[in-house]
């Protein structure tokens, strides 16, 4: 069977095993809630948009056991990685959702319906942004992504430690500043609602000013959301875009 494969083969393999690997955590095309069944479906898909493109990138010996055995062992780390830098994207965008709920009085609303714990406002803004992914040709960025990542980590080979902590450390720095940005509005709006109430409760003492801050909070925290939700997404939107193009750099 491997005389009779190889060939094209070995490419094949090689882009099938870094996809799959890569759609266990990326997003939208590696949710919790798709199935194995559908992620295997799109792994395949991609994969006949790749190989073509792919042919080129890399001299690859002809199919045989301890081939097929090295690909799995190197692809699957190189999938993860290269999957792993786009799902922290997702994460700076809970982690902002998260600031702003506990922030403000938002962290409870609706109660949790994610599948992740998080609070609803992080909820909301993933599912905003998911879809704003898929809206603006994410399918098409994705195989790419999966071209240029030839290039950044070479096919049957084991990324490189030293390589991969300094630009994990640098992205995850970038994404938590990310975060702490689009979180900054509801934060500065926190801070004048905590000092208001300081004021006022030291004007009135007698003024139970809880009973009164608290639909104000509530009230102020959706308005912001319904007037920052747009900029908020289209700052994420470019960030993705932007390492998408340029990962690593």
């Amino acid at each position: 069977m491997f005389d009779l494969a190889g060939g094209l083969a070995g490419i094949v393999l090689i882009v099938f095993l870094r996809i799959a690997a890569m759609l266990a955590v990326v997003p939208v095309l590696g949710e919790a809630w798709l199935s194995i069944r559908v992620r295997i479906v799109l792994a395949l898909v991609l994969t006949t948009a790749v190989v073509p493109a792919a042919v080129h990138l890399a001299e690859i010996p002809d199919l045989s056991p301890a081939l097929v055995l090295r690909a799995i062992l190197t692809e699957s780390v190189n999938g993860l990685v290269m999957g792993l830098w786009l799902r922290l994207f997702v994460h700076a965008l809970q982690t902002a959702g998260s600031i702003a709920a506990q922030s403000t009085s938002l962290a409870q609303l609706l109660g949790n319906s994610a599948a992740d714990p998080m609070p609803a406002l992080g909820h909301i803004l993933m599912v905003a942004a998911l879809a704003l992914l898929v809206t603006t040709g994410f399918h098409v960025r994705i195989v790419a992504y999966v071209l240029m990542s030839f290039d950044i980590l070479p096919p049957l080979s084991f990324p490189d430690p030293a390589e991969i902590a300094q630009a994990g450390l640098g992205q995850v720095a970038s994404c938590f500043s990310l975060a702490f940005a689009l979180a900054a509005p509801f934060v500065i709006l926190s801070a004048l609602y905590n000092l208001t109430l300081g004021f006022i409760n030291k004007a009135m003492p007698q003024l139970m000013v809880a009973f009164v801050g608290a639909p104000v909070i509530t009230l102020g925290s959706v308005a912001l959301l319904l007037l920052t939700a747009p900029v908020m997404l289209s700052v994420w939107l470019g960030a993705v875009q932007t390492f998408l193009g340029q990962p690593f750099r």
